[in-house]
């Protein structure tokens, strides 16, 4: 989740207080210390529910399982931690030097297709990497049409094949470079004409002015995306798996679905939230390099040569294509020659599966962020900036670990309750519970992000209005609150339906047997190589992800 510069609300915070515990005669402080006291308290289980995965799973070193860490130390890991640095190092290169020249040259020249490009870019967004991974692998493979055609033209010499760390880093490297673009170019769009009319000044070309000025002045928003980007990568479970590369992710995938040892999994978990952590820390220092505000330049575009302007047109349409559009191209094509063999009544559960836990999760996690904002609002001390902060730790955790972290205290669960004669058998274990848990957690900071910035628009006068309109609390969240979060509480819900119907590992390794979604019915035909066969939900899966990503950016290029 890429976080957004916020408006301060320190200047509230007094105020704030005295409106709570002064302006309002009626109550008492003992009234103002019990709703601080329960108030907190909510948060802190909120906190402490988001935090459950991630203790068990770091807990499960407690247990050794010295036979098959032993198969694992030798045959596993090695490969595991080669192919996970290969692909941090690729991702990092390649999706930073894509994202950071896209930001570039649309934030700062006029080129045909300018404004297109600046929101087309993005659409990669709505495309999950394990789709781009299969259809990638599908037209490149020796019966694939790239392929098939030049040897129709007479090329005989067949493509190297891609199923491997290289052509995995490649798709991911195109899948997450949008998360670079969107922070680099925000950084450019903020220093406008002022870095290069001051490198100008000192005889500087554009391109020093670039690396000289603009680049470095830009840096730490780059270098946050890259860590966004490089967080995805690890996190990354499907991709990986179309090209046959070993990562974290597959391995703790084997150990529970291949050695069934739930603990190798979670200590395998362990070992990469241990990864991410790093990684988290990192991108908070380069967020606070950023820090909060930005500046917004000016809006006027730089000339270029007209054969500069051809170029940076022909880059744009070359990272478009490959990125989204042949790709989304070749699923519709796909999808054409399939749909009459492949789509059954089965695909009605489909649809309704992936809806049905989306809508559950979104409303629920909706819920949450509002509770969770309004809180930070009310009492913004240190103690609810901490708890709000593990709150929404779940988005850095990959689905996998919170799979695991959420699977081991419901199985638990269910063995106690068949031990004392509650149940005959295990009833929570591969429900939708289990799903809806995990999902919330990992998912929780996509919905409070944006009711969190939406509610720092509320003003100190706002909420003096609402006290003086009515001494109902719920009047003044209907006629005043609801209306002032309602866009953030839209934005939240998008984003996070999209979230959760891209969203493969935790549904494929925590759902019961049969209960089957769009992604989970992807990786079953992928497994196979059935690459026709898994077009048809993954095109499913697209189309809801554009409808949500074109309302957003439409609205973000309104606003800017």
């Amino acid at each position: 989740m890429i976080t957004m510069p916020e408006a301060s609300a320190k200047q509230d915070n007094t105020v704030n207080e005295a409106n709570n515990d002064n302006n309002s005669p009626s109550i008492s402080q003992d009234h103002v210390v019990r709703k601080r006291i329960i108030s907190k308290s909510v948060l802190g289980l909120i906190s402490l529910f988001m935090l459950v995965p991630i203790l068990i799973v770091l807990l499960s070193w407690t247990q050794p399982v010295a036979d098959i860490w032993t198969h694992m130390r030798q045959y596993v890991l090695p490969q595991v931690l080669k192919n996970t640095v290969i692909l941090l190092l690729m991702v990092t290169l390649i999706s930073g030097v894509i994202g950071t020249a896209l930001a570039w040259v649309t934030s700062m020249y006029r080129f045909p297709g300018q404004r297109f490009f600046a929101w087309a870019l993005m659409l990669p967004l709505a495309m999950p990497a394990y789709v781009l991974a299969f259809v990638t692998v599908g037209i490149v493979d020796f019966s694939g049409p790239l392929q098939t055609a030049l040897r129709e033209f007479g090329f005989t010499t067949a493509i190297p094949s891609v199923r491997n760390v290289w052509g995995a880093g490649l798709v991911l490297s195109l899948a997450f470079y949008p998360y670079v673009y969107l922070l680099a170019r925000q950084a450019f769009l903020s220093q406008g004409r002022r870095a290069i009319e001051a490198g100008q000044m000192l005889g500087l070309s554009r391109s020093k002015v670039f690396f000289r000025l603009a680049l470095p002045q830009a840096l730490p928003w780059v270098i946050g995306g890259l860590l966004l980007a490089s967080m995805e990568t690890l996190a990354d479970f499907g991709a990986v798996s179309v090209f046959n590369v070993d990562t974290f992710t597959t391995a703790i995938y084997k150990a529970w679905f291949g050695f069934f040892s739930l603990t190798t999994a979670a200590q395998l978990a362990a070992l990469l939230i241990g990864v991410v952590f790093i990684v988290v820390l990192f991108e908070q220092y380069w967020q606070a390099k950023r820090g909060n505000t930005i500046t917004q330049g000016s809006s006027k575009r730089f000339e270029a040569s007209k054969p500069a302007k051809w170029g940076m047109a022909l880059l744009c349409i070359l990272v478009f294509l490959i990125a989204f559009l042949i790709p989304f191209l070749q699923l519709l094509y796909w999808t054409t020659l399939n749909f009459q063999q492949d789509f059954d009544a089965r695909y009605i559960d489909f649809v309704t599966n992936s809806l049905m836990i989306a809508s559950m999760t979104t409303i629920f996690i909706a819920f949450l962020a509002i509770i969770i904002a309004w809180v930070k609002r009310q009492y913004p001390d240190k103690s609810t900036k901490l708890m709000t902060t593990l709150a929404n730790l779940g988005y850095v955790v990959p689905g996998t670990v919170l799979a695991v972290g959420i699977f081991i205290p419901i199985a638990w669960l269910d063995n106690q309750l068949i031990a004392f004669g509650i149940t005959s058998a295990q009833f929570l274990s591969g429900s939708v519970i289990v799903m809806l848990l995990a999902l919330s957690t990992r998912f929780m900071t996509v919905s409070f992000q944006p009711v969190d910035r939406q509610l720092q628009r509320l003003t100190v006068n706002q909420e003096a209005a609402a006290k003086l309109l009515s001494d109902s609390p719920y009047q003044r969240w209907r006629q005043v609150m609801l209306p002032v979060l309602s866009p953030g509480v839209l934005t939240g819900l998008l984003m996070g339906f999209v979230e959760v119907m891209k969203e493969m590992p935790i549904t494929l390794m925590t759902r019961r047997q049969g209960w089957d979604t769009l992604a989970v019915r992807v990786f079953e035909m992928t497994s196979e190589g059935m690459w026709g066969r898994a077009a048809l939900p993954s095109l499913l899966i697209v189309l809801v992800g554009l409808i949500p990503v074109w309302i957003l950016l439409r609205q973000s290029d309104k606003q800017s």
